[in-house]
């Protein structure tokens, strides 16, 4: 057994043992890790910078100490005179590896850039925002009338426009005359009013007509990705949409992973608050300059997320979500100035409304979608499934709406794959396979053509075929049942038992082969057995959560299925059925509703009448709790099989016939012995 360090490299869990002295570049590249550099290690692009993460990461299993890393050299200090380095970062060309250690590859230093599927949905919306612009004539100065300039700007609102009273906090009235002077006793105004507020506060002035516009973020803060949409406060445009990955990913992909780093880590809370919030001020910055807008013409966000992103952006300690009875610190909405979060790249005097949160598994995300699907309104019984490194479900009509959680893992998003990858240009992300020739044609991100239609190695020459993202491998493991290379139980048969000569021996197992480019010394991009295993421990639970809340629900289907999210946009109905990731239903009446978390921010954003809205819902939505519902695990494994061991899948039949539950052709004593045990299970 070697007793060469570990290195983990997040986001995308590669890992692997190297040599004490091996500089973290040179083991980025040996695994295959998208860290770009182009100076050839000589510490002059920059483009190589990582961030090391010191603690104790259970998800890992590994504890990096302070030596981690080879102490701070001459080159990294000369660039960080010269340009700049931001807190934590090195350059990977210039830090070695001195003892295990955890490795952050930021955007930033990424070849290819993630794409972040979490583009806005086109919705119409009743525009009633909190902040709105006000053009005022006020009075000028008497000395007969000794009254301030506030309370004349006051009389000018109440007067002109209805607005009772107004309060101004120090640094508005630091700007205030020199603003009044300026415009000529004409000026405009932005007032913020929340529906709990009982007076209306000014957020800006400025000197005469003010036509550049006033904007808001709904941002949705996932555990994996962040997703921001710049909106028009006075037409509900969205202007711009953007994302990054959260940064916490270092700190564990999952949420339980960031609850237990927490635990183990005295401050590990407040490094990971800094971390997303640091994160959020480089996204606002980037989504303003992308509209062309200036970033203090952003007077307002609005977030939703799930209870440990909700504690972690509030600065609180999610350890009590990590153990039974998961409580919040608080599942009440939550209005409050940017600057207490430490939101410094918007308007100064920007305010932030965080919507409630229904349980302590159950978010504000969840809280998002069900204001923007409305299942409550719903005449048939429909189910909502949101789909992320945590899965939130619903499931209701006018009678009532059930909610649940589930914890996926980050399978679906192409973690914890052998060849898996975040979706990025060069990813996998479409596949067919042929059922009798078992030759597989796939589609990359950033290319619509199909890899055997002409021009698609052109289209690829740039990017390259680099691995498979979520949507490519949920539709690998679908369409490898549908051919028959991937039994009911969900193993790979041999050559012999399928007939190809891509399933290959890999171990005591076997792999299916998409894509060879070893010989080019390009990847070789496979499906193996461990990540059959995982999309079924992340689908499994997925089903089983909706099984348990149509069980409380006490029926055995649903009438409709809503796909939510970046899952629900990109993968097919067909594949997830074919899966077993949803129950049955008629393939016609399964729907995508996009971003719909993205799309409740956006709602609460523009009208502040939905804010109370939601607030009165999610006191009525019912919480189901998987983590303690013994029959969560009955259906958890039930649901391992593909697409389900006792669920006949009727409407599913009728689109797709699936092979034999179980190979037939001969094989080794291997297969055969693997046929004897699940004969016995």
């Amino acid at each position: 057994m070697t007793t060469d360090p570990l290195v983990v490299f997040t986001p995308s869990g590669k890992r692997g043992h190297f040599p004490v002295g091996t500089p973290v570049l040179t083991a980025a590249r040996q695994l295959g890790v998208d860290l770009d550099s182009v100076c050839g290690g000589r510490g002059i692009c920059s483009k190589c910078q990582i961030t090391p993460s010191y603690g104790e990461f259970p998800k890992h299993g590994v504890t990096v100490s302070d030596g981690a890393l080879s102490e701070w050299n001459a080159v990294e200090q000369r660039y960080d005179d010269k340009r700049g380095l931001k807190p934590g970062r090195r350059l990977g060309c210039q830090a070695t590896v001195q003892g295990d250690v955890v490795i952050d590859v930021p955007p930033e230093s990424q070849v290819h850039r993630q794409v972040v599927r979490k583009a806005a949905t086109a919705r119409a919306i009743t525009m009633d925002p909190a902040t709105r612009l006000y053009f005022v004539v006020v009075e000028e100065p008497d000395m007969h009338s000794p009254t301030g300039d506030l309370e004349r700007l006051e009389r000018a609102l109440r007067e002109q426009w209805q607005i009772d009273a107004v309060t101004a906090d120090l640094s508005l009235m630091s700007k205030l005359q020199p603003v009044l002077r300026k415009g000529k006793w004409e000026v405009t105004v932005a007032l913020h009013k929340g529906h709990k507020d009982p007076v209306a506060r000014i957020v800006e002035i400025w000197p005469g007509l003010h036509e550049s516009g006033l904007y808001g973020l709904a941002i949705d803060l996932g555990s994996t990705t962040i997703a921001a949409h710049l909106t028009d406060l006075e037409t509900g445009e969205v202007k711009a949409s953007s994302g990054l990955m959260n940064p916490q990913i270092r700190f564990g992909e999952d949420l339980m992973s960031r609850v237990s780093y927490s635990m183990m880590n005295p401050g590990g809370d407040q490094e990971m608050t800094k971390a997303v919030r640091e994160a959020i001020n480089d996204l606002t910055t980037s989504i303003a300059e992308e509209a062309g807008i200036d970033a203090d013409l952003i007077v307002e966000t609005v977030f939703v997320c799930n209870p440990v992103m909700h504690h972690l952006l509030l600065g609180l300690d999610p350890v009590e979500l990590g153990q039974a009875p998961f409580a919040l610190a608080t599942s009440e909405s939550m209005s409050l100035p940017a600057r207490e979060m430490d939101l410094t790249n918007m308007n100064p005097r920007a305010q932030v409304y965080i919507l409630p949160c229904i349980a302590g598994h159950v978010g504000a995300d969840c809280a998002a979608v069900a204001l923007s699907e409305e299942p409550g309104k719903s005449d048939d019984l429909v189910l909502i499934v949101d789909v992320g490194t945590n899965a939130e479900l619903l499931l209701g009509n006018t009678s009532r709406v059930l909610a649940c959680s589930s914890p996926t893992g980050p399978a679906f998003e192409g973690a914890q794959i052998s060849s898996g990858q975040r979706a990025a240009p060069g990813a996998i992300e479409r596949i067919e396979i042929d059922p009798v020739t078992k030759e597989p044609r796939f589609r990359v991100i950033g290319s619509e053509k199909w890899s055997n239609e002409e021009g698609f190695d052109q289209d690829v020459a740039t990017t390259g075929i680099t691995g498979i993202c979520g949507s490519g491998i949920i539709e690998a493991v679908a369409e490898m049942r549908i051919a028959g290379l991937v039994d009911e139980s969900g193993l790979i048969g041999s050559a012999e038992q399928t007939g190809t000569s891509r399933c290959v021996p890999e171990g005591r197992t076997h792999a299916y082969l998409i894509h060879d480019a070893s010989a080019e010394g390009g990847p070789r991009i496979t499906v193996t057995q461990g990540d059959i295993r995982a999309i079924q421990l992340a689908k499994s639970a997925l089903y089983a959560g909706a099984r348990l809340l149509m069980d409380e629900m006490k029926v055995d289907k649903v009438d409709r299925v809503v796909l939510a999210g970046a899952f629900g946009a990109h993968i097919s109905t067909k594949h997830a059925m074919v899966l077993g990731m949803i129950p049955d239903a008629p393939l016609d009446h399964v729907t995508s509703a996009g971003n719909a978390a993205g799309t409740g921010a956006r709602i609460a954003l523009c009208n502040i009448a939905a804010r109370a809205e939601i607030e009165r819902v999610v006191r009525e939505i019912i919480k189901v709790e998987t983590a303690i519902e013994p029959k969560f695990q009955e259906h958890f494994v039930a649901a391992n099989a593909i697409p389900h061991k006792t669920d006949p899948f009727p409407e599913l039949a009728q689109v797709v016939s699936l092979p034999s539950p179980t190979f037939n052709a001969g094989g080794g004593d291997e297969e055969k012995s693997g046929r004897r045990r699940r004969r016995r299970s």
